[in-house]
């Protein structure tokens, strides 16, 4: 093991082969970021062509077949721990998270919604207050004051157009963050196998989604090319994959290393979408989205200097799921 706490790769080509593997974590953590931030887009495309909760239900419950399927052929262990507080932390963060996600990104922007929704690192700060008896601190009341003013500028109360989408982003993201304490808490009473953690309230979270979607469809998705390759990206790039990807970056870098690539997901989001979409942010909203990714950057070298897991994601406090916890 090395000396930062990561686990070393053996390598028998010798010094070029060790080398070689000292960056395959990087490039890992940079597929990662590119798999979750260009979701974003995706599920923009796949809602074109669904309800939002049909979409949503439909990449999360398929997620966590794809996830159980995974377990089984890792021989990981099946059966869940600390059942109740796993299935409240499903319900929490694919029931709704998941939800509000893709119904913000149904009704509004891909790209300021995926900055939106990463404000959760910020309510999880507020909340660990009277939780866990963490209070607020030095630097990071300047991340939440920056927070604060990226919301006011891309919230823009002075224009009323998009709000409903923007609220219910950051509702997503305040969510996330109550499931990360849930999670947290569950960690605590619990030695719980990541993967399984995840299985598990994926597919007990994607219960109330499915009731949701036969509750309010009025018809079914059109089954054209490309619903079928959003939901395909959702439930093999963006839950296995990039759940494979994850679990071998936590099990080669330092948390708080890795918990930095969190940054790049939004940012992706935005250029993406940009890109593909045509969603070009105004000044304002620009300004306070580099707001926000700014107390993010604050936030996450305040922890690593601290020599704490960062905030954003975490293998204990945020699991990011996606299929079920990330977009």
């Amino acid at each position: 093991m090395a000396r930062d706490g990561s686990v070393g790769i053996a390598s028998g080509t010798g010094g070029g082969g060790r080398v070689r593997a000292a960056y395959l974590p990087f490039i890992a953590l940079t597929l990662l970021a590119l798999i979750w931030g260009y979701n974003w887009v995706v599920m923009k495309v796949g809602v074109r062509y669904s309800d939002p909760f049909t979409f949503a239900a439909l990449r999360t419950f398929l997620g966590a077949v794809v996830l159980f399927a995974l377990l089984i052929v890792l021989r990981r262990p099946l059966r869940p721990k600390g059942f109740w507080l796993t299935s409240l932390f499903g319900v929490l963060q694919t029931g709704g998270f998941a939800g509000l996600a893709v119904w913000a990104v149904y009704i509004g922007g891909a790209g300021k919604t995926s900055v939106l929704v990463y404000t959760m690192p910020f309510f999880l700060l507020l909340l660990a207050w009277p939780v866990f008896h963490e209070p607020v601190r030095g630097l990071q009341w300047v991340t939440v004051a920056l927070a604060l003013v990226g919301l006011v500028f891309v919230l823009g109360p002075w224009n009323l157009h998009g709000l409903a989408s923007s609220l219910l982003a950051i509702g997503a993201g305040f969510i996330w963050a109550l499931a990360s304490v849930v999670v947290k808490i569950l960690r605590k009473r619990h030695e719980v196998d990541l993967l399984s953690l995840i299985a598990w309230q994926g597919l007990i979270g994607s219960i109330p989604v499915i009731v949701v979607a036969l509750l309010t469809a009025e018809s079914g998705p059109t089954w054209n090319l490309s619903f079928i390759a959003a939901v395909a990206f959702n439930v093999i790039p963006a839950s296995a994959i990039a759940w494979g990807l994850w679990l071998y970056i936590l099990h080669t870098l330092p948390t708080g290393t890795a918990g930095i690539s969190s940054l790049a997901v939004p940012v992706v989001g935005v250029i993406s979408a940009w890109i593909q979409l045509g969603e070009r942010p105004g000044a304002l909203e620009a300004v306070g989205m580099g707001a926000i990714v700014a107390a993010l950057a604050v936030l996450t070298a305040r922890e690593l200097r601290a020599g704490r897991r960062p905030a954003p994601v975490s293998s204990t406090d945020v699991p990011v799921p996606v299929s079920q916890a990330h977009p």
